[in-house]
């Protein structure tokens, strides 16, 4: 026993004053302690205890708290928590207290006892790389996908258990990549490879119930495999499909299918074409995902109302200046009891946006032992950040844990649907994906009966019809490369943004309002003379954070975190966003943890491969699940978390505050 207090972290120490200074603060409030009238310490102004507290480390600073009434509410002073906070977890000077917050000592003690750091799981079911882990939306169950052909979903109390698995080889798969719930957290889908040819695109994804039974549903093509597919509503995915159409030209077409494929009729149709985009230079659409943005509606009536067609259903896209017009809000929990105040808040500041390709974000060289550099935000993003700490991450769903029909009607699910953006990357200068597509989908039209056609005899007279037309005048093949002269044919994209960088990984906040994207920087100014030969890219990770509802970004990381893979070779490194918190994986073995008011990097977590896939639980931002190609998922829980369950922890992260203390012990 006397080992283990012997080695106990500074933050574990902090964490037991916490509770300790909290429980006895009533009982001194409650006695009548007297102390000698003539002791110096009586008279000691309180600047100079604010210089002396100031000298001592935070632990010490709640013991002293416990000494007597004064020394109690001076240990207490804000003052000296921001001097702590700005030091310890190194916070620029001009970042205020986060909106929300109790105070500087409570948000020193949520980045100390409540961040997910100590590993109290670590499952070793999966026999090959686990990709990919992806949680249920009301945090009881997390899914993972693995190399070995297995989707697995496990129960995420502790400690965690299998709940189901399924072996996708059955079905030809070659392994399993990505999955995700749906909204009522009744069905999965999951995304795989077929077995092929090593180049080979070809992908499917396979649709599970997960109540009362892991039931196979349904299954869906998928080309090309790493487009990965999403959930358009409750009982609708959408996957994908590449044609091609000339050399280094092809197109993407978006199905919307049926998640209940088993119909009464030949003629009830199970998926309908969406979108139909044109891709150049060898390009695709890859990585769709879809966020709810209530806002468009709001747009769409004051566009109406003022006459002005809307930039994103013109067929055009989106410029800049048209964007500046858009208005900033919160996000999307506080936006529709706010948004009269902010735009006269906004309106009385006179605030602009900044081009996004005109931004001009500061470096910060990393120190080779940590890199822990932090996410600088535009301004615009901390005025209208705002704690919405377990509330619902999508207002247009209404979210129920236990839903009491499985089966949801067609007119609950596509009619009346909240507006959305359809978010992909794609390139237009090489193969890469080096670009974010944006496409404002408003109503959606899926047939409810298919069109039976002409009669045999009537086909069979049309045809011979089309051989005589095509005998007298033979077709002439449209020019697929001049895209100009076939753009009727195809959907326009309404918005791209160039990050100038290999796309690796994407991952929308709770309330959809801002999406992190994981990119690796190409050299400045390079020219690409080639498309099939992409530019080199450098072995440190971009985070960019673009505002959903300016389409503009507001923040980025440079070079934070680590990943070796060349061009050809490079793959997905998955990272996940909750109210609190940005993680996400790496190449150097490690996954990261970000404070997202603050910008800060919190934690690494240790594996003994490439992070592929990071979690947070929705429900409980204290949980964090990492997944590794070292065949390995770990959970990690908050010290308080692991306290209160009784979990004796088998590791802990690094904690980078502990590494800056360290530094500045040894020197």
């Amino acid at each position: 026993m006397a080992s283990r207090t012997e080695t106990r972290g500074p933050s574990e120490d902090a964490e037991v004053q916490f509770t300790a200074s909290s429980s006895n603060s009533t009982e001194e409030d409650e006695e009548d302690l007297d102390y000698c009238e003539n002791s110096p310490w009586v008279f000691i102004p309180e600047p100079v205890f604010a210089k002396i507290f100031l000298l001592l480390q935070p632990r010490d600073i709640l013991n002293a708290g416990q000494t007597c009434k004064r020394w109690n509410k001076l240990s207490r002073d804000d003052y000296i928590w921001r001097k702590y906070f700005r030091r310890e977890f190194t916070v620029d000077v001009n970042i205020g207290l986060k909106p929300g917050a109790e105070s500087w000592r409570s948000e020193y003690k949520r980045l100390t006892d409540n961040v997910p750091m100590v590993m109290t799981d670590v499952l070793t079911n999966h026999s090959h790389q686990v990709l990919h882990v992806s949680f249920s939306h009301n945090g009881k169950m997390f899914a993972t996908c693995s190399k070995d052909g297995f989707v697995i979903v496990w129960n995420s109390a502790y400690p965690s258990t299998i709940r189901d698995s399924f072996d996708m080889r059955k079905l030809s798969w070659k392994y399993t990549q990505f999955s995700q719930f749906n909204q009522s957290d009744t069905l999965l889908l999951v995304s795989g490879v077929h077995f092929g040819s090593p180049h080979s695109t070809s992908g499917e994804i396979a649709v599970f119930t997960v109540q009362n039974g892991f039931r196979l549903k349904c299954r869906v093509t998928n080309r090309p495999y790493d487009i990965f597919g999403t959930w358009f509503s409750d009982q609708h995915l959408l996957s994908g499909d590449l044609n091609w159409l000339a050399h280094l030209v092809s197109s993407s077409i978006l199905w919307l299918n049926k998640a209940n494929q088993e119909v009464d009729s030949e003629h009830t149709p199970i998926r309908n074409q969406m979108y139909k985009f044109y891709n150049r230079n060898a390009s695709s659409i890859r990585a769709i995902t879809i966020a709810n943005c209530p806002w468009l509606s709001d747009e769409n009536n004051r566009k109406e109302e003022s006459g002005v067609d809307d930039p994103g259903t013109s067929g055009k896209n989106s410029n800049d200046d048209e964007e500046n017009d858009r208005r900033i809000g919160n996000p999307l929990s506080h936006y529709q009891m706010n948004q009269d105040q902010e735009m006269e808040d906004f309106n009385r500041a006179g605030r602009v946006f900044i081009p996004d390709m005109d931004l001009d974000f500061p470096y910060i060289p990393l120190e080779n032992y940590d890199y822990a550099s932090p996410i600088h935000y535009l301004d615009e993003y901390r005025r209208e950040y705002e704690d919405s700490y377990y509330e619902s991450s999508d207002d247009c769903l209404d979210d129920d844990d236990d839903p009491e029909d499985e089966d949801m009607s067609e007119v609950d699910d596509l009619d009346n649907l909240c507006p959305k953006y359809l978010i992909f990357s794609t390139g237009s200068k090489t193969y890469t994906p080096h670009q974010i597509g944006f496409k404002r989908i408003g109503s959606v039209n899926f047939p409810r009966r298919l069109d039976p056609g002409p009669s045999l005899k009537e086909r069979i007279a049309l045809r011979d019809r089309q051989r005589e037309l095509e005998n007298e005048t033979p077709p002439v093949e449209p020019n697929w490369a001049n895209y100009e002269s076939v753009a009727d044919r195809f959907d326009r994209v309404d918005k791209l943004i160039d990050l100038h960088g290999h796309i690796i990984g994407m991952g929308l906040s709770p309330d959809h309002r801002y999406l992190y994207i994981n990119s690796r920087p190409w050299p400045k100014n390079y020219v690409i003379r080639n498309p099939l030969e992409p530019p080199p890219i450098a072995q440190e990770i971009d985070i960019h954070v673009i505002d959903l509802m300016t389409l503009k970004k507001v923040g980025t990381m440079l070079r934070a975190h680590k990943a070796y893979t060349p061009n050809t070779e490079c793959f997905f490194i998955f990272l996940d966003v909750c109210d609190n918190y940005v993680a996400s994986g790496a190449e150097d073995m490690h996954a990261y943890l970000w404070d997202r008011y603050y910008g800060v990097c919190l934690a690494k977590y240790q594996h003994g491969d490439v992070v592929n896939s990071v979690a947070f639980n929705p429900r409980d931002n204290e949980m964090l699940v990492t997944t590794s190609d070292d065949y390995e998922i770990k959970i990690w829980r908050s010290l308080a978390q692991a306290k209160k369950l009784g979990i004796q922890p088998v590791g802990k992260a690094v904690e980078f505050r502990k590494l800056k203390s360290t530094r500045t012990t040894t020197a």
